[in-house]
């Protein structure tokens, strides 16, 4: 029996190459996508697997749903939380319907088809959860010199990871696993759909994206940064965010007394 995956987002980019991956690694796909042609394209272009293709808008709540009721009923082996919009624009300048989509499409979403999907995974004792996040997502500390500043979008990645490493915890010994990866500048459609010029800027491609999230599982990172050379790096962000968490008193901190 063949093993089934979910995709989001998979009609470009990031999202594409993980279905095109699945498919040549002989998978059943669930595809999905805003762009009803896309996804009928690329169905017609894998006929050695089946590939449902779900045209639903993940910034609507109806999309939301309908992608629920799918994780929560199909037997999925792995889910890929990857549809993404970026809305590069400080929080001042971000319209109220963008940061609503921002929000819905990478926080309501993700943790939605999460929730559906993990419980049947954790009954049959099987099952992936890849949340697709970025880097952008350790830029807070940044000061105002980099650009450009961009809080929501930033925040909805902070968002992922942080979910992706308490979840993982939640199902350790379940026979279920959950990842995020966190990719710097991906050479895709992403950028150039919101009138960005990425052109200039050393880009990795989705295809090596790819590869580095799916050895990332591998290797047992809960959290995977395919273009991070030492992973020592982020292995010390993890240090100090448990010893910040640990190194906490009910007595008021003394700088602040003073």
């Amino acid at each position: 029996m063949s093993k089934l995956a979910l995709v989001t987002g998979a009609t470009s980019g990031i999202g594409k190459a993980f279905a095109e991956r699945f498919a040549a690694d002989g998978y059943d796909l669930i595809i999905v996508g805003r762009r009803q042609d896309r996804l009928v394209e690329f169905a017609s272009a894998h006929p050695e697997v089946h590939v449902r293709t779900v045209a639903a808008d993940l910034a609507a709540q109806d999309g939301i749903d309908t992608l629920a009721e799918i994780c929560a009923s199909e037997p999925l082996d792995m889910l890929v939380n990857n549809a993404g919009v970026s809305h590069y624009m400080p929080l001042a300048d971000l319209p109220a319907d963008k940061a609503r989509e921002l929000v819905n499409v990478k926080v309501l979403a993700p943790t939605q088809l999460m929730r559906a999907a993990v419980g049947p995974m954790q009954q049959r004792g099987a099952g992936t959860i890849l949340n697709v996040a970025g880097m952008i997502a350790f830029s807070g500390p940044a000061d105002k010199s980099v650009m450009p500043r961009r809080a929501v979008y930033a925040g909805t990645l902070a968002y992922l990871v942080a979910m992706t490493q308490t979840l993982a915890a939640e199902v350790e010994d379940s026979g279920v696993e959950v990842g995020v990866v966190c990719p710097g500048v991906v050479a895709t459609e992403f950028h150039s759909s919101q009138g960005l010029d990425m052109s200039a800027v050393p880009r990795m491609s989705a295809d090596d994206l790819v590869t580095g999230a799916l050895r990332g599982l591998e290797l047992g990172e809960t959290v995977s940064a395919p273009g991070v050379e030492n992973h020592r790096l982020l292995q010390d962000v993890f240090t100090a965010d448990l010893a910040a968490f640990g190194g906490q008193s009910p007595r008021l901190a003394t700088r602040y007394t003073m």
